[in-house]
């Protein structure tokens, strides 16, 4: 069992292939947590927006009078409709909250189990983690609902700019007495009013899509290295695209050397695939994701190294894009993972090596 280490992390945390009692690793442990029997939003929604009632005027008998009845109706109209837009706001954001709070339930039950140790594709573990992804996708579509909401909110404050157009271009019409005008500088100031919550009601809602938005696509790329894990039956961390709330690879980000990095030209990890089984998964995750927590912005070459005797690196290319695969799965983006092969004459069986770039 000879793994190589690119920074004196592969050496302590890579030993997988030859030996024919494998090194037990230990990913860093996650949280144990045991699912609540019950679920109530811990996350209150604010409430629902209460305008203040259109002030009733009483009739003047002019055309100006009966225009001014008739846009006191409209902002009324508009009035309710703005209320019960803001109720089914807050009806989704408690629904989200529910369905949030059972997704991260069952997450943090599947990795407490995987904690303590279980089997490989453990049945109810599948059957968790396929209900925690139907969770995810309530989620989708409360997301949807106040998609096709911010869509009713925009055409609200479309409608109360020409209402507020209308109240000022009726101060210009003639045969108005002074209560005409009266009348209207109140009703300009009561729409005036409701242009400010309906933008304040369009804010929050867009400011929860993009949140749900982020939060969604975050979390599938989780359950997608929660799903390796449990057909592995180990436990990792979490997805490598995902840390802190922001991606890991983030191509601006200055480049940091590495405590303890070797040349280039050594590897970080090597596996050796001298077994019809080898078991380095975890390992690999724990490897990489120090290396990414040291320098974000880093890059992978996968190397397929085999043998001079095989003649070809056909085999170890193999082995090489099953590794990509499980990196993939990892969260690792594609764009930051690049392949290369060659006959090495220090190989003795196949090898996959992976190196930071």
């Amino acid at each position: 069992m000879q793994w190589r280490s690119g920074f004196g992390l592969a050496a302590a945390l890579l030993g997988l292939a030859a030996c024919a009692q494998p090194q037990t690793m230990t990913a860093p442990p996650a949280a144990p947590m045991t699912p609540p029997q019950r679920y109530a939003t811990s996350l209150p929604a604010s409430a629902p927006l209460a305008p203040r009632p259109v002030e009733a005027g009483a009739p003047t008998g002019t055309f100006v009078g009966a225009k001014v009845l008739q846009l006191r109706g409209d902002l009324d109209t508009m009035q309710r409709g703005l209320v019960a837009h803001s109720q089914q706001l807050r009806e989704t954001q408690v629904a989200t909250a529910q369905h949030a709070e059972r997704y991260h339930a069952l997450v943090a039950g599947i990795n407490a189990r995987l904690q303590v140790g279980t089997t490989k594709g453990n049945p109810i573990l599948t059957s968790q983690l396929g209900e925690a992804q139907g969770q995810l996708g309530r989620i989708d579509q409360d997301l949807a609902r106040l998609a096709e909401l911010a869509g009713q909110v925009s055409t609200d404050a479309a409608l109360a700019g020409y209402l507020l157009e209308a109240v000022r271009a009726a101060y210009n019409l003639s045969g108005a007495v002074d209560e005409d005008h009266r009348q209207l500088a109140v009703l300009e100031d009561e729409v005036n009013r409701t242009v400010i919550l309906i933008d304040r009601l369009l804010s929050e809602i867009n400011t929860d899509v993009n949140r749900q938005t982020a939060y969604v696509g975050r979390e599938r790329r989780n359950l997608t290295t929660l799903g390796l894990a449990v057909k592995n039956g180990e436990v990792y961390g979490g997805n490598l695209g995902v840390t802190a709330g922001r991606p890991v690879f983030d191509a601006a980000a200055p480049s940091r050397s590495l405590a303890g990095q070797t040349p280039a030209d050594r590897p970080l990890v090597v596996i050796r695939f001298d077994r019809p089984t080898v078991e380095y998964e975890q390992p690999l995750y724990a490897a990489i994701s120090a290396a990414l927590e040291r320098r974000p912005a880093s890059s992978f070459e996968i190397e397929a190294a085999a043998p001079l005797a095989a003649g070809s690196p056909l085999s170890a290319r193999r082995q090489a894009d099953r590794v990509i695969r499980t990196l993939l799965d990892m969260g690792v983006p594609r764009d930051r993972l690049f392949a290369s092969e060659r006959l090495a004459p220090d190989a003795q069986v196949d090898e996959v090596r992976i190196y930071v770039r």
